[in-house]
This record gives structure tokens, sequence and C-alpha cells, in this order.
């Protein structure tokens, strides 16, 4: 397999059409290694159009839902970043090469010590990783000025909103299957936000995430 030709054609096919063209984003796909991120037993499928598998039950972004959040987050390298799900850290490596420093939780263990080791080997520094269960907010280290749930939330929760500093934005998918929507949400100012939906998408739910109410009769 050709890994520099699949690369390439994953961000001309697949990248571009989805309307990312920030160079800066397509330059940086180009500089951290997707192969590198995923099981070997899915290394040829590195570059596809779908959501590989990473154990756990878990599966990685696909990259055009990769590409068009970093494109909307538009990452400042003072910013500080909270990543809510390590997962195999690919989308991990991707933010720490752009912004300050990086908070990564991971609920997992056994995806942790992957994503860590992937991490480590790829020799990115500026991440600080942790253990545990993030799904409803994660104070330690707040306020942040950009913050990513990497699954999907039904009812996005408050905390992550108080958590923003101003002019801080926050990445989510919300809704529940089928109907879900990518949001940038920004924080204009402290209990002020402005929302921008960005596409239409199905994402794995965050476990022990906020459910809506629901009636019962």
């Amino acid at each position: 397999m050709n890994l520099e030709q699949a690369r390439h054609n994953m961000v001309e096919q697949q990248i571009r059409p989805w309307e990312v063209l920030d160079q800066d984003v397509l330059d940086l796909l180009y500089a951290v290694p997707r192969e590198e991120f995923v099981p070997a037993v899915y290394r040829n499928l590195a570059f596809s159009d779908l959501e590989v598998p990473i154990g756990e039950g878990e599966r990685m972004w696909a990259p055009k839902i990769e590409a068009r959040a970093l494109q909307a987050l538009a990452i400042r390298r003072t910013d500080r970043v909270l990543e809510i799900g390590t997962g195999s850290g690919y989308l991990t490596a991707l933010l720490a090469h752009r912004a300050a420093q990086v908070c990564s939780v991971e609920l997992r263990p056994a995806l942790a010590a992957f994503g860590r080791a992937n991490l480590e080997r790829h020799g990115v520094d500026n991440v600080t990783l942790a253990t545990g269960d993030a799904a409803r907010g994660y104070a330690k280290g707040a306020p942040f000025d950009l913050i990513v749930l990497t699954g999907s939330t039904p009812v996005l929760p408050q905390a992550f909103l108080d958590s923003l500093a101003p002019g801080g934005r926050l990445f989510a998918v919300v809704g529940e299957a089928p109907v879900m929507t990518a949001k940038v949400i920004t924080c204009a100012a402290p209990g002020s936000y402005r929302i921008a939906e960005l596409f239409e998408t199905v994402l794995a739910p965050l476990a022990n995430c906020v459910q809506p109410a629901r009636f019962t009769f």
C-alpha cells in the first residue's frame, strides 16, 4: 500500500469536497501520520471514509469529521484545550500540534493506555492525560479556550459551557440517532453563547452521557 498516495487521496477525495479548505488544517493531516494511531490490524483502513475500530467498542472519527471540526474551531497557538475521549490519541495529536496545551480525559483504561502509547511514540509533549468519567463535565484546569467532545451527547451539559473561557469554543455532536447535529458553541461573554450548526451526522454517544427527560406513564 502506498501510504502517501492514500493520504493524498483522503485529502483530495474526502476532505476537500467536504468544504475543508483551510490550508493549515490540510497541512496538519499530512504532518500527523494517521496510520500510526490505528490498531495494526486496521492500518490499511487508516485513510478510508469510515470509523476505524480501536477496541473497547470505540471507533475513530471518519477523517472528514476530524478535518471539519479542526477547521471550525480555528485553533490558536495560545489555546488551552479539553478533549473528552482520548481514544487512539490521533485527534489529541492534531489538537496538540495547533494548541498550547491539551488535557485529554478517557474513561476506559485500556484505551487510555493505547492513546498514551501512541502520543508518546510520536513525541507529543504538550498533552496531559487523565483517566475518568468526564461525560457530564470536567472542571479541573478550567476555564478552557476550546473543548471537544469526541462522542455525541443527547443533551449538552451546562458544566461544559461553564468551563469555557470568554471567547472559548466547544465542539459537540448533540442529539439522538438518527438526528444529530455537529455544533460549535462560542462563549461571547459569561453566560452568553453563540451557536453555529455545522452539519448533520451520527456518532456513538459518550458513555454515561446526560439523557433527556422522558415522559413516563
